[in-house]
């Protein structure tokens, strides 16, 4: 089992009794997902903003337009922080107080620089599409020369990284487990509807199975 060092930056320190830094892990909930929430500096303000990302080994990858002042900023200063969390249940408890979630989150830091390389960054947008839906990469249309050359694409490695997941039910005060009140979990999960083609499609095009795979493993 490997684990990310412990430092100041990555410590989890509220709640450290559900923190983790298996490196294994924290890999699992980043796979589980496509959207990561990127925070950066702009003009001296925080800003924070969702993202669609791919993983490769200790490497998450960003993409957008050469102007996206995002990732124009994340180069300039070189370093990111990026969390992924997965919202699992809503934890209703007796009283406010001891209302939570069940959740499953990751906090990445690390440091950025630009691919450029024509190869390497062929094969980062294929992970970046693909970690939305497996093999959709391999069905599309070449991108073209504009498109590619258009297209930034930013590189992080983890550095650094901590996750946090609350997997349990209620923890309500003992006094009040008498009242008559109904506590539990109701459970949240992502799922997938019945794709809908697109209506200008012509019609001798069906559906393809990569995304009939992916309806059938996250429709219930």
């Amino acid at each position: 089992m490997k684990n990310y060092n412990v430092t100041e930056l990555n410590k989890v320190k509220r709640g450290a009794n559900r923190s983790t830094y298996d490196v294994d892990k924290i890999n699992d909930i980043l796979d589980a997902g496509f959207i990561g929430y990127v925070s950066y500096v702009y003009n001296n303000k925080a800003i924070t903003i969702p993202m669609a990302y791919g993983r490769i080994g200790d490497k998450i990858y960003l993409h957008g337009s050469r102007k996206n002042r995002m990732l124009l900023s994340l180069l300039e200063h070189k370093e990111a922080s990026i969390t992924v969390m997965h919202l699992d249940g809503l934890v209703l408890a007796r009283s406010g107080f001891h209302h939570s979630v069940n959740y499953r989150s990751a906090t990445l830091f690390g440091n950025l620089s630009e691919v450029s390389e024509p190869v390497k960054k062929e094969q980062v947008l294929k992970c970046v599409v693909d970690q939305m839906i497996p093999d959709r990469w391999d069905s599309l249309r070449p991108m073209t020369e504009k498109e590619f050359n258009a297209t930034l694409v930013v590189e992080m490695t983890i550095e650094t990284a901590s996750a946090k997941i609350r997997d349990v039910g209620v923890n309500d005060e003992k006094s009040d487990l008498p009242l008559p009140i109904w506590a539990g979990v109701v459970p949240i999960k992502q799922i997938a509807e019945s794709p809908i083609s697109d209506e200008l499609l012509s019609k001798d095009v069906e559906v393809p199975q990569h995304v009939l795979n992916y309806y059938e493993q996250h429709k219930q």
